[in-house]
């Protein structure tokens, strides 16, 4: 019997922060949130979810910021969003 397994990516999903300001080039509205996520699979069926990776992109400035680079008012965007 053959069996495939592994991992593979999700699709990207992004959301708009309309409420944070980027610290960088301090334009409000313009950071965008995209998160990745990493599923087990068999058989090319997702079972459970591996990993889930967040970043933060300026569309202004074009800097972007990763999980540890957060601050306190993206956080806060990010978890006002998601509720």
């Amino acid at each position: 019997m053959i069996l495939f397994f592994g991992t593979r990516p999700g699709k990207p999903e992004s959301i708009k922060l309309f409420n944070a300001t980027c610290p960088y080039c301090q334009q409000r509205g313009t950071l965008t949130a995209i998160t990745l996520k990493n599923y087990f699979h068999i058989f090319w069926i997702k079972l459970f979810k591996i990993s889930s990776n967040t970043t933060i992109e300026c569309s202004h400035c074009k800097r972007g910021y990763y999980e540890n680079e957060f601050t306190d008012e993206m956080n806060r965007e990010l978890s006002r969003i998601k509720k």
